[in-house]
C-alpha cells in the first residue's frame, strides 16, 4: 500500500498493491496490520455502499457531530467521483480548505478522511457505486451538513451540469452558519 499526505493534515491517499495475472486481479483494500504501519489506529464499526445512478449527483457535504463523529475511509468501485474532504476544525490554520480527487473503479484509491472534516463526492459518470468504512455508527442526531457550493470554501467542482441533489442538501447551512463541535488540536 502506498501512503500519500495531501495539503489538509490527516487527509491520505491509499493506494492498494494489485497483483494481476490471467485471471485478473487481486488486492487488499483494508489491512489492520498495514495502517497500524502507518500509524493509522482505526477501528472500522460500520460499512456503507450508495448508488448514484446519474452523473453529476452531489452528495455531500456531510459530517457527524462529536461525540459520534466518524472517520472515513472512502472508495469507489465502479465508475468515478470527484471526493472532497474540508476542514472545519475551528482554530485550524487550514479551516475552511478542500482537498479533491478522483476515485474511480480504475485507479482504486481510496481517500481517508478523519474526524474534523465535512465530506461530500460528485459523481463522474452515470451508474456510480461508492463504498466507505466508518469508525462510528451513523447517528441521526449528530448528522450535519454544509450547502456544496459554499463561496467561502470555494471547491471547484469537475462538472458544470446539476448538480442531483438530495432536498437535505440542498437546504444545507453555510461553514460559517453550521453547527460545529471540533476543535483543532483536541
Amino acid at each position: 500500500m502506498k501512503v500519500t499526505k495531501t495539503n489538509l493534515n490527516g487527509v491520505l491517499i491509499l493506494e492498494p498493491t494489485i497483483f494481476g495475472d490471467h485471471r485478473g486481479w487481486f488486492m487488499e483494500t483494508y489491512s489492520d496490520k498495514n495502517f497500524l504501519k502507518y500509524g493509522m489506529d482505526l477501528r472500522f464499526v460500520q460499512d456503507n455502499q450508495s448508488f448514484s445512478a446519474e452523473k453529476g449527483t452531489l452528495r455531500g457535504l456531510h459530517y457527524q457531530l462529536n461525540p459520534k463523529a466518524q472517520t472515513k475511509l472512502v472508495r469507489c468501485t465502479k465508475g468515478a467521483i470527484f471526493d472532497v474532504a474540508v476542514d472545519i476544525r475551528k482554530g485550524s490554520p487550514l479551516f475552511g480548505k478542500w482537498f479533491g480527487i478522483e476515485l474511480s473503479e480504475e485507479n482504486k484509491k481510496q481517500l481517508l478522511i478523519p474526524k474534523g472534516f465535512a465530506h461530500a463526492f460528485m459523481t463522474l459518470a452515470d451508474n456510480v457505486e461508492v463504498q466507505y468504512k466508518v469508525d462510528e455508527i451513523y447517528s441521526p442526531e449528530n448528522d450535519r451538513g454544509i450547502i456544496w457550493n459554499d463561496p467561502d470554501i470555494g471547491i471547484e467542482w469537475p462538472i458544470d451540469i446539476g448538480p442531483v441533489l438530495s432536498e437535505k442538501d440542498e437546504k444545507a447551512p453555510l461553514l460559517r452558519d453550521t453547527e460545529n463541535n471540533f476543535i483543532f488540536g483536541e
